[in-house]
């Protein structure tokens, strides 16, 4: 409970929850541009879908979450794992606490739920704001559409079954998130400058997102971790691929392990004087 408390009494906690908060705004009043209403809406015509009913609220909280979270998402989950050992270490406060009978791995477990309850609570937050926003925006939830070429995507659900995928959706998201958390968490463990650790971060999911969108690479983009953390968007599909979506966690899973792995082992090593 200590550790969240000094992490929510941060001021730069809560960046990323305002910045979300703009990007939402700022993507909303972009969507109801008549291009973008006459792009959308051709679309759902040439499928035979009403324009009305499907481009609504849970129609552009997906918009909104699918841009949101790609451009911000990643940045300011890095930025507060990459800051909470590494900025201590800075301030010389981590030797003030282990001068109390305390082991670093019990102190470093307690940081890393910290960060992985942030993260979760990140993207929850973004989850909810979002389809409130486009809820009231537009005037109601609406029926859900979703179209994403790159994976092969094109549903349409009713505003029941649409709510519930978004649900678990979110949820999917919010879990997948938790390996940018172990990253950046793995660094902070290192002797580094917190900055350095949310650069390497974002350094290495960058080059792995551009990577995996080479049409060269196109046949390996199931190497690359950015693909595995798209498993939310595959649950839009009519028949989710559950064997693949299960595969993507367990991959998320081994990866974030490794790397908490890697950040605890080099940690309990270090020479804090």
């Amino acid at each position: 409970m200590w550790e969240l408390y000094k992490l929510y009494a941060r001021r730069r906690t809560y960046i990323g929850f305002g910045a979300f908060l703009l990007l939402q705004a700022a993507i909303l009043a972009m969507l109801q541009h008549p291009r973008a209403k006459q792009e959308v809406g051709g679309l759902l015509a040439a499928n035979g879908l009403g324009f009305a009913e499907h481009y609504q609220g849970l129609t552009l909280a997906i918009v909104v979450i699918a841009f949101s979270f790609t451009f911000l998402g990643g940045l300011y989950v890095a930025l507060v794992a990459g800051d909470i050992v590494a900025k201590e270490y800075e301030e010389g406060t981590l030797r003030l606490v282990f001068a109390r009978p305390v082991s670093r791995v019990r102190l470093l477990g307690v940081k890393l739920a910290a960060c992985v309850i942030y993260s979760v609570s990140l993207v929850l937050f973004l989850g909810v704001t979002a389809l409130l926003f486009a809820g009231a925006y537009r005037g109601g939830l609406g029926k859900l559409f979703i179209f994403i070429p790159e994976e092969d995507l094109f549903a349409f659900y009713d505003t029941a079954e649409g709510l519930w995928r978004y649900a678990r959706a979110v949820c999917c998201l919010a879990g997948a998130t938790v390996a940018i958390t172990a990253l950046a968490f793995m660094f902070s463990c290192f002797k580094m400058k917190p900055a350095a650790c949310t650069i390497l971060t974002l350094s290495l999911l960058f080059i792995d997102v551009v990577l995996m969108n080479l049409p060269y690479f196109r046949s390996l983009r199931p190497w690359f971790a950015s693909y595995h953390m798209g498993l939310w968007v595959r649950t839009f599909h009519a028949a989710p691929p559950w064997p693949a979506i299960a595969e993507s966690a367990l991959v998320l899973l081994g990866l974030s392990g490794s790397f908490v792995t890697v950040g605890f082992a080099h940690f309990v090593r270090r020479d804090l004087k």
